[in-house]
């Protein structure tokens, strides 16, 4: 079906056809009939889509007319050498002309822009290309040549939509431009379209076989999908090991390709993080972060490694990041619960100050409470320094509250679900030498000055653990 677009297209194309065979005639008769000058392309009035007639008409016309023609026909293909060869012809011949010597400037500001641009490319200045090449489409608006490395440039800085309309503009006057072809499957494949940029690629070398870019590219898209692929295999089979090694490799086959390696480093942060290689996998996180500042899995792997290695506040920063883009119901929990353990490691860490898991039963908090109120007990440091004596007194206090809390349903409950157990109006004044003699002395209390032994309680040389004498009914 023949639509208003195709025939468009179809008139646009032949225009383009027109002006072509126009330069290329023009061309050949100033060569071969010097005495012959073309006059001027008149529209045709018998075509509406602008299709040109070429008129030849006065062979004693004077030549410089000719030549400047001719050089503006070379500027506007980018051919800036011939195009000054012809505008100094017309110096030669008219050499007031004021016409030739701006041709000639232009012609030489193109010259120039493509040395620069030559020499920017090999620096891996992208920029400074596109500008350039900008610049020099301004006279030379109908080279392809110019076209399409300012498009390959956009898709190097990752400005993928205006490669591509670059690059599509040209295919539609030139459907078979190889380079045109390789710039949109340099696109697909900085995207992730791997499939479909090999395509491109091999239409690209169908075209122009020696295009050595697309030979390259294509060979790199083809490695970097099978290793990527090997790496999913072994992850999924448990291999991680392997997993991780396929991946590493994957990230070594082309730098530039920053989606697909945004994507490798956060599956080898996933398989890292199996591996308990949780410093790693943050560091991976945080080098496809920087390659795709969009990659929301990124930021939610690496905010669950933070997790599991207690940077709570930098896991509440990678959540509330998440939710901010996408605010979905799932988002908002994460980050709720990464708050919530936020607020709870600002609070004296009972667990720890017992030295037992938070998942401890009642009576390995009892034994931990125990052993550490026995250790850090003021009497038992009574010889040390005065420095000394006063963190133990500290550490002391701080079983002596831990056990409270943790020995009591209610408020470990509280404490577990991240509540303020002083805001909550609980009873939290802790008298630990009442907890202490609660726990040990029973109804007659207990001290080491031995008021409730009839010896003194005695300390072994090597591990510090007491024992009492044989008449004392403490159970230790």
């Amino acid at each position: 079906k023949i639509t208003l677009k195709s025939k468009i297209k179809k008139k646009k194309g032949e225009l383009f056809f027109f002006l072509y065979i126009y330069i290329y005639i023009y061309i050949y008769i100033y060569i071969f009939c010097p005495k012959i000058q073309i006059c001027q392309m008149h529209k045709c009035s018998q075509h509406s889509f602008g299709c040109f007639k070429l008129y030849v008409t006065n062979p004693y016309r004077s030549v410089p007319q000719g030549h400047m023609r001719e050089g503006k026909c070379h500027l506007l293909l980018g051919n800036a050498m011939a195009a000054t060869r012809c505008f100094q012809k017309v110096q030669e011949l008219e050499p007031e002309s004021s016409q030739a010597q701006q041709e000639l400037k232009n012609a030489e500001s193109i010259l120039e822009f493509e040395r620069l641009a030559e020499i920017s490319f090999e620096k891996r200045d992208f920029r400074m290309v596109v500008f350039c090449m900008d610049r020099a489409l301004e006279s030379a608006s109908a080279c392809h040549r110019f076209k399409v490395l300012k498009a390959e440039c956009l898709a190097l800085l990752g400005r993928y939509p205006e490669a591509q309309s670059v690059a599509s503009d040209i295919l539609r006057m030139d459907s078979t431009n190889g380079d045109a072809l390789y710039v949109r499957g340099l696109c697909l494949y900085y995207e992730d379209c791997i499939d479909k940029a090999v395509q491109f690629f091999v239409q690209a070398l169908r075209m122009a076989p020696d295009h050595e870019k697309a030979r390259l590219a294509c060979r790199n898209a083809k490695a970097l999908k099978a290793k990527k692929e090997e790496g999913n295999k072994a992850f999924k089979e448990g291999s991680f090991e392997e997993a991780y090694d396929l991946y590493s490799e994957a990230l070594t086959i082309d730098p530039n390709n920053i989606k697909t390696n945004a994507k490798l480093y956060c599956n080898r942060a996933t398989v890292g993080s199996k591996l308990n290689k949780l410093e790693q996998a943050i560091e991976d996180c945080t080098k496809a972060i920087k390659l795709d500042e969009t990659y929301i899995k990124a930021y939610l792997r690496r905010a669950q490694c933070y997790m599991d290695t207690e940077q709570y506040e930098e896991a509440v920063r990678d959540y509330e990041k998440v939710y901010q883009t996408e605010k979905t119901k799932e988002h908002k929990n994460l980050l709720k619960n990464a708050q919530l353990e936020l607020k709870k490691s600002k609070r004296k860490d009972y667990y720890k100050v017992l030295g037992v898991d938070k998942n401890a039963t009642e009576d390995e908090i009892k034994k931990a409470y125990r052993k550490r109120a026995l250790m850090h007990h003021p009497d038992r440091h009574s010889g040390a320094s005065a420095e000394v004596q006063k963190e133990e007194e500290k550490k002391f206090k701080e079983v002596g509250e831990a056990f409270t809390v943790l020995s009591d349903p209610k408020k470990k409950s509280r404490y577990d679900s991240g509540h303020d157990l002083e805001d909550d109006d609980m009873n939290m004044d802790f008298d630990a030498n009442n907890i202490f003699k609660a726990f040990f002395g029973g109804p007659g209390g207990f001290s080491f000055e031995g008021n409730s032994c009839k010896a003194d309680l005695l300390f072994t040389s090597h591990n510090h653990l007491l024992i009492p004498c044989s008449d004392c009914t403490i159970n230790h």
